[in-house]
């Protein structure tokens, strides 16, 4: 990221050390003071729930389009608003205690990395990012700053999704032996871009929309407001939107780790969008609830679903259109994205109570956690890995029917130095952090 207006520099705070004693003495405020990247859809519906909480106070908000800006402007009338965030963090840096970040895929990680370097806390948006590279900086960065940071995948603390959890902890279906999971969403496109272009909204910051991206012309309804999750260099596809939150619960139940391998069984991007109609099949070292040395987690999305003999194990249960079969030793767990799981073969478990688990208000639990009150479900140690699992999905599906095998630690398939290439990309000059 270039060099921030308005930054204090080391010069600044040594000719005025009556600001820093002022700074260090100063007791805490009980009010968390939220900073917002993004003022719209969901980022509306993030800065909204939190700020619900008595004791936020919503300060300013970055958006680089104007028009968007209504919603909070209407119910935060206070609120400062900037188009450029970099000047965001450099004039308010410490006027604020905590971020959330609600932007698409390729800016998330930017703008969650800079707030953390300004010592803010951070409730960020899945898949957390748009590279590996970056989802691991995240969580190292906050880690060493011992930042409270919480990933929007709500749900997770719903009582359907806390409830499966418990569910096949418990051994009810015995051990798991394999997991499938679907999205009938299709964020890709099979066609080429239009080859037209024109002048932006005079509302939006075209500049600043791009951000760390490679420059290129504005095309109208094809990346802004919505459609950029379909394209390679912003979004992640459709396992980008809902597997952070459909795989999450596969997570959590099962307590999985970094994968083994991930192949991509479907079609290829065509060089400018992901494609649609995924089959991608992981490999994860088993853990104490699976039944092997290793577990099979496979994805599907758009037209794709699972294997007919799958299905079949629901009965006369409707498959919904996202969700998730666990297969046990005993048993059969459907859990639709969102409604309490359902234990299979019907007759079998005629009787059966699900535990009672109430949910948590997620939003909340961040903030609670930043007062010094428990502790975040979703913090980057825990999103991290699971948002680098997701992240190598899309990654899969540029190397068609290839089985990719994944080192962690190191960050490189041992077998695809081409694979290697897409695990970080350079940012464009001015927009390094």
């Amino acid at each position: 990221m270039a060099a921030v207006r308005g930054s204090f520099s080391r010069r600044t705070l040594l000719a005025a050390p009556f600001v820093v004693r002022e700074l260090i003495s100063k007791p805490r405020s009980s009010t968390v003071r939220l900073a917002a990247f993004g003022a719209d859809g969901m980022a509306f519906v993030t800065l909204d729930q939190i700020a619900r909480h008595p004791k936020v106070k919503l300060v300013c908000v970055a958006e680089v389009d104007a028009a968007k800006v209504a919603p909070t402007k209407n119910k935060f009338p206070d609120v400062r608003v900037y188009q450029d965030w970099r000047e965001m963090i450099a004039k308010e840096k410490h006027n604020i205690d905590a971020a959330c970040i609600g932007t698409p895929d390729h800016m998330d990680a930017p703008q969650g990395l800079s707030s953390m370097h300004a010592g803010w806390h951070v409730y960020q948006q899945k898949p957390l990012a748009h590279e590996l590279h970056e989802v691991r900086q995240l969580a190292i960065t906050a880690r060493k700053k011992k930042l409270v940071t919480q990933m929007g995948i709500q749900v997770h603390s719903r009582t359907e999704y806390r409830t499966v959890a418990a569910v096949i902890r418990s051994g009810a279906i015995g051990k798991i032996k394999e997991v499938h999971s679907w999205s009938e969403k299709k964020w890709g496109d099979m066609d080429p871009l239009p080859k037209t272009s024109e002048a932006p909204p005079s509302s939006l910051n075209w500049d600043f929309w791009l951000g760390v991206a490679t420059p290129r012309p504005y095309i109208k309804d094809v990346y802004h407001p919505v459609n950029w999750r379909k394209r390679l260099d912003f979004g992640t596809a459709t396992f980008g939107d809902m597997g952070c939150h459909i795989l999450d619960p596969v997570f959590d139940s099962l307590g999985l780790t970094a994968p083994i391998s991930v192949r991509s069984e479907g079609p290829a991007p065509n060089g400018e969008s992901w494609a649609i109609n995924s089959v991608i099949h992981y490999v994860f070292p088993g853990t104490p609830v699976t039944e092997g040395k290793t577990v099979p987690v496979n994805w599907y999305d758009g037209d794709e679903r699972p294997p007919r003999e799958v299905q079949e194990l629901l009965g006369t249960v409707k498959m919904p259109g996202q969700g998730s079969i666990f297969i046990g030793t005993k048993g059969v767990v459907l859990l639709p994205h969102t409604a309490m799981p359902v234990l299979l073969p019907e007759a079998q478990f005629k009787g059966y109570e699900l535990p009672k688990i109430e949910s948590v208000n997620h939003y909340h639990q961040w903030v609670d956690a930043i007062l010094g009150n428990g502790k975040t479900s979703t913090p980057f140690e825990y999103a991290g890995p699971l948002t680098e699992a997701v992240l190598l999905g899309p990654l899969s599906t540029r190397f068609p029917k290839a089985t990719l095998e994944w080192d962690r630690a190191r960050m490189k398939f041992r077998n695809s130095s081409e694979a290697v290439a897409f695990v970080q990309r350079q940012y464009r000059p001015g927009w390094m952090v």
